[in-house]
């Protein structure tokens, strides 16, 4: 909305609120952050409401900021304050694709605020789990009782911790924050209540590994984390199966669909799931950890319960393979999401056509170790030659040729 006030400003006087804004921000952008010139980008900047007039922001200086153009016209909120704090995830999102190549996840997140830096110091006494956040400055001892899930038979206690003490777990759950999660932060922005809280974990047999680790309602916790909150309510399973929660975190997002898990995922998990397997079956049966001289056709009747659900877990195992190769240069432009709103192709696509027609779909009768190290292995080779064909489709359709700042959804009216 225009501003009454700034359009009777004479232009000395407009000047004179620039320089006051830029003193205010220490010289820098509202939203962005980024330093600001006032002679280099004397022509570049905007005055904006910081609450906008339709949402009872008052027309005056106390209520402006100085920004960048560019960023105040592609903000993605009205609000300003939002709009700084949706564009530092996309900061931290640009950082990691530019240097590591991946998006981020709920570590991410929380250690650019100070956070997942301490373990948890415990005892437990008379059915109840007592700790202490020392190492916070809180020397006070905490003491909250430990309930029984009535079906599973885990245990579990509820606290409200400082993010010090939290961690994502990125075994039992990959999943990394995507752009999405700038709906939960205007929802909790909004002053909108948080209806669920997250799940996490901790092993009380291993002192020297007891981190409070979150594998469900990441996204919740990032969105509050980015909102400055600095305690997160978690359920905490105490020393539970961590091979029955990875199977029910799968469950969830595939037999259930109660987690919107991306189908890459799913195929993560499947593979996490299939090497979990791999090591029972070579733990029971007193094997080396290297010695894989056992067919997966072995691998799966030896868990006859669940030969359905292994083959499964075999097969995800081998597109997890292709689509985390680091040589593959498709997936650059595979939006993991499956609609394939930024990138030419989605995920699914992917799976109906190059993992459909080309990955070999029963069990292998070979050692899994079969020619491994020569590099001959049948499920090696199988990967190598699809990412192969994957790279030909790239350099011949995509590369050099797809512009990104372009996207999918701008195509027909460039066209």
């Amino acid at each position: 909305m225009a501003s009454n006030y700034l359009s009777r400003l004479s232009s000395s006087d407009r000047e004179k609120l620039v320089n006051d804004l830029w003193t205010i921000q220490n010289g820098k952008c509202f939203i962005t952050e980024d330093a600001i010139d006032r002679v280099l980008h004397k022509d570049l900047l905007d005055i904006d409401h910081v609450i906008p007039a339709k949402m009872g922001g008052k027309d005056d200086p106390s209520n402006f900021a100085l920004t960048f153009s560019s960023a105040n016209r592609s903000k993605q909120a009205s609000d300003l304050k939002l709009a700084r704090i949706l564009h530092r995830f996309k900061k931290i999102q640009d950082n990691l694709k530019e240097f590591e190549d991946r998006s981020p996840n709920l570590n991410d997140i929380l250690k650019t605020k100070l956070g997942s830096k301490y373990k948890l110091t415990f005892k437990i006494e008379d059915n109840h789990i007592l700790y202490s956040l020392a190492q916070s400055g809180n020397n006070s001892i905490v003491k909250t009782p430990i309930y029984q899930d009535k079906l599973s038979g885990l245990d579990y206690f509820f606290a409200v911790l400082p993010i010090e003490y939290v961690f994502h777990d990125d075994k039992l759950n990959p999943r990394s924050i995507g752009s999405n999660i700038s709906k939960l932060i205007d929802e909790f922005y909004q002053g909108n209540p948080q209806l669920h809280i997250s799940l996490g974990w901790i092993d009380i047999n291993n002192t020297s590994d007891s981190y409070i680790k979150i594998f469900d309602g990441q996204h919740k916790a990032a969105a509050q984390v980015m909102l400055d909150v600095r305690e997160i309510p978690v359920r905490i399973f105490i020393n539970p199966d961590e091979d029955l929660i990875i199977l029910t975190n799968f469950r969830a997002g595939t037999v259930l669909k109660q987690v919107a898990f991306d189908k890459s995922i799913q195929r993560h998990l499947g593979n996490t799931l299939f090497f979990d397997r791999v090591k029972r079956y070579q733990s029971e049966l007193t094997l080396e950890e290297d010695n894989l001289n056992f067919s997966e056709r072995e691998l799966v009747n030896y868990f006859k319960g669940e030969s359905r659900e292994l083959k499964r877990y075999i097969l995800d195992s081998v597109r997890d393979g292709v689509t985390r190769n680091s040589e593959n240069k498709l997936m650059e432009y595979v939006d993991l999401g499956g609609r394939a709103k930024e990138k030419p192709m989605s995920y699914s696509s992917i799976e109906k056509t190059f993992y459909s027609f080309f990955i070999y779909q029963d069990l292998l009768d070979t050692p899994i170790s079969f020619k491994l190290e020569e590099g001959t292995n049948p499920r090696s080779l199988e990967k190598s030659q699809i990412v192969k064909l994957m790279n030909i489709i790239a350099e011949e359709i995509f590369i050099g040729k797809f512009d990104f700042e372009i996207g999918t959804a701008q195509l027909e009216s460039k066209i």
